[in-house]
């Protein structure tokens, strides 16, 4: 219950309030500029938005993580150990992971957004994948919004709720699933030989 009640607290915080740790690029920003502005170093700066692959190029409209702890969670991240059995995790993360279902399952069912999230949840937890919310998200390659940055768009109510529930299902509803696709507009086929664990709406899961 004590889980429950701060997991759905963490949700509406994100819901109703704006985060701290994100800042939207105005005209003549520069990543130096917002590095000083928000007491971080640029190398901090750049290891918290692996998105901006150039330091030097930003754009209006942009959204550029500026979350002091995560910093240094990032440095720390490289040694944890595996597997993460209790592992609370950011408001950052849990707000990257709901931006993420967002962007991967919009107009997709509501279990279909929680088979999402838990399929990045069973990565952290996989040795064949970074052990964090935030280097499975970026790792490269693997999510198309991180590559055409639908991720930087702002999560909605039901994103934040499938995030919410499947942090309290710990990946139940999705099994062992380390992947999701859409097989009527997938480009690659290389999923298919993979053992199918469950479809919901237009998406299907392997591991």
């Amino acid at each position: 219950m004590k889980k429950l009640i701060s997991v759905l607290t963490l949700a509406a915080s994100l819901l109703f309030a704006s985060p701290t740790f994100a800042y939207t690029v105005k005209s003549g920003d520069t990543m130096s500029k917002i590095a000083r502005e928000n007491g971080l170093s640029l190398q901090e700066l750049e290891k918290l938005n692996p998105q901006v692959q150039n330091l030097d190029i930003i754009y209006t409209g942009e959204t550029i993580h500026t979350n002091h702890l995560m910093a240094v969670e990032s440095d720390k991240a490289d040694t944890a150990a595996k597997p993460l059995v209790s592992r609370e995790y950011s408001s950052y993360e849990i707000d990257l992971l709901a931006r993420l279902v967002r962007a991967e399952a919009q107009g997709e069912p509501f279990e279909g957004k929680v088979a999402v999230a838990d399929v990045v949840l069973n990565r952290v937890k996989s040795p064949a994948f970074p052990d964090t919310i935030r280097g499975v998200i970026y790792q490269k390659g693997q999510f198309q919004p991180v590559q055409n940055g639908q991720i930087n768009k702002p999560a909605d109510r039901d994103s934040i709720e499938a995030v919410s529930e499947a942090l309290i299902g710990n990946g139940h509803l999705s099994g062992d699933s380390l992947y999701f696709y859409n097989p009527d507009t997938a480009a690659s086929r290389w999923l298919d030989s993979r053992t199918t664990t469950l479809a919901i709406g237009n998406h299907v899961f392997k591991k």
